[in-house]
């Protein structure tokens, strides 16, 4: 199963953005999603490409479903949890 992370674009240059997922900032390309993203907006990432621009009304309610898989409390015995954080993790290491 693949799992596509939102992340709010911080810049736009040409066909590449600087997002922040949870605090960790990687490069997306921006070839690929469904329609013209701004700074500001939120994308969902799939292997460092953003596959689709987050609708404004729907931000919330995607950022409150990443904050229970990220809920640290049932995170043992949530094998998603902790893929998730474990690459959070990574990517706050490689700064």
């Amino acid at each position: 199963m693949c799992l596509g992370v939102p992340g709010r674009v911080l810049s736009i240059e040409g066909m590449v953005a600087e997002v922040d997922f949870f605090g960790v900032r990687k490069e997306l390309r921006l070839d690929i999603v469904d329609e013209p993203v701004a700074v500001g907006d939120y994308v969902l990432n799939h292997v460092g490409f953003a596959i689709r621009r987050i609708p404004p009304e729907e931000v919330q309610e995607t950022l409150a479903l990443f904050d229970q898989i990220l809920d640290v409390t049932g995170a043992k015995d949530d094998l998603m949890a902790m893929d998730v954080q474990g690459e959070i993790a990574a990517g706050r290491d490689r700064r």
